[in-house]
């Protein structure tokens, strides 16, 4: 580098260097945080939210959970498929795409819960987001706002297949991502979620989309309708969750379990263009 300013050079070897010193953090990290190394996870992710979905896919395959006790809990099945528990909100969704590019995974699903914001989003539904609005900020550090939040088509292809299949209720558009998880008695915004026309509102989506297309990730999301909080009756509580868990949580579970381990035998190639 000219110290004049007249010049700046940064040589290929610095670029890679550095390149190698992020990929060799997000690899030591992942087992700081998740319990589980780079090496043990499956091709196939599922992501989530709960516990409880841990748990479950633990006692199913007869596996341990890791890192309980710490930011992350994970496990890992004999077929390839595993699940992590990354907590909640968009930095953490950031956090966790980050890590996973260290294990480069075939293809990631979030299975998490939605405020459905239409009449014809009701409890119970599932939704397959088309897209996802980056009202959350945290994916403005990856890229600019006019990059759009999306899915890998394939793997919702695929998803979409087994629902039809099941003849499960689902819809499919575009879901609002926020920050703010205390926003029911807005009413401003709650006009401002209509005026856009929104199917859905989590907290993660748009951010997982974002940050794995950033580190080239293969994603998607289904996610289930826990409540419809644009109505006071509506509006979630810890009754009305426990609802929802006992009624649809196993069925959510075991349509991203089927579709993880049976896309990579039964799907189409995922990476069909080249850009």
């Amino acid at each position: 580098a000219d110290v004049a300013g007249l010049d700046f050079y940064i040589p290929n070897a610095v670029i890679e260097a550095e390149l190698f010193v992020e990929a060799d953090i997000v690899k030591d990290w992942i087992k700081r945080y998740t319990g589980t190394s780079a090496d043990e996870f499956g091709e196939w992710i599922l992501l989530t939210n709960f516990q409880n979905y841990v748990e479950k896919f633990a006692e199913k395959y007869g596996v341990a959970v890791n890192g309980k006790g710490g930011p992350m809990t994970s496990a890992t099945n004999s077929n390839g498929v595993s699940i992590i528990n990354f907590g909640i909100g968009s930095a953490n969704a950031a956090t966790v795409m980050d890590l996973l590019s260290s294990v480069k995974p075939k293809g990631v699903l979030f299975l998490g819960k939605c405020g459905g914001l239409k009449h014809s989003t009701e409890i119970g539904h599932f939704i397959l987001p088309s897209a996802a609005i980056r009202g959350e900020g945290t994916g403005d550090d990856y890229f600019p706002k006019e990059v759009p939040a999306m899915p890998s088509f394939k793997i919702h292809k695929h998803i979409s297949e087994l629902l039809v299949h099941q003849k499960l209720e689902y819809r499919t558009g575009v879901v609002y991502t926020t920050n703010r998880r205390v926003w029911e008695h807005d009413d401003e915004f709650k006009k401002y979620l209509k005026k856009i026309r929104v199917l859905g509102i989590d907290m993660e989506t748009a951010t997982l989309f974002l940050v794995g297309f950033a580190n080239g990730i293969d994603r998607g999301a289904l996610l289930l309708v826990s409540d419809v909080p644009m109505t006071p009756e509506g509006i979630k509580t810890e009754e009305s969750d426990k609802a929802v868990t006992k009624k649809w949580v196993d069925l959510h579970l075991e349509i991203g379990m089927n579709a993880m381990e049976s896309i990579g035998k039964e799907g189409e190639q995922i990476k069909h263009f080249t850009y």
